[in-house]
């Protein structure tokens, strides 16, 4: 599992800089500024008093950087335990769009996304998606190196979900 998070932190790394190209592209085109509530969250998260109009940068990147990294561990595990494709990106996704909303909604920085313009929220989700998806990619690949994980050797005792079919044999590393 250990190895797995490592990869998954390769991962985000690699999500959070699509993710990165992504936003600036769609900034380009739309003309939308740079979103501070990345810095401001992580201010309250560690009691630092921001000046009024300043536009913290460094914040703002190590946020950013920071929670796309350290989340892609989750999806390193994910992939290592046989949870891979699409459907694993998208559960990640998930993961991805809660976690930002727990901490910006809980240090008061945010508010909940169904009150937020719906251009705004359209916005989030696709910058998060190419996110989750890449991250998954390539986490995906890195954990294919391995085999499968024990979900997918369990999925292969018995095609579909079956109440009658227990786990498979611990493999000794």
């Amino acid at each position: 599992m250990v190895r797995a998070a490592g990869q998954g932190l390769a991962a985000g790394a690699a999500g959070v800089a699509v993710m990165t190209a992504v936003e600036k592209a769609e900034q380009l085109v739309t003309a939308r500024p740079d979103s501070h509530v990345p810095a401001r969250t992580l201010e309250r998260l560690l009691g630092v008093r921001a000046a009024p109009r300043a536009r913290p940068r460094a914040l703002n990147l190590a946020m950013h950087v920071g929670q796309g990294v350290l989340l892609g561990a989750l999806r390193g595990v994910m992939a290592g335990a046989g949870l891979r494709g699409p459907w694993a990106s998208a559960m990640f996704l998930a993961v991805r769009l809660t976690n930002d909303q727990i901490l910006e909604n809980a240090t008061g920085v945010g508010a909940p996304p169904w009150t937020w313009p719906r251009r705004e929220l359209v916005v989030d989700v696709a910058h998060k998606a190419a996110y989750a998806f890449t991250t998954g990619a390539v986490a995906d690949r890195l954990a294919a190196r391995s085999g499968l994980g024990p979900g997918q050797v369990h999925a292969r005792l018995r095609p579909g979900r079956r109440a009658d079919v227990g786990p498979p044999p611990r493999r000794r590393r």
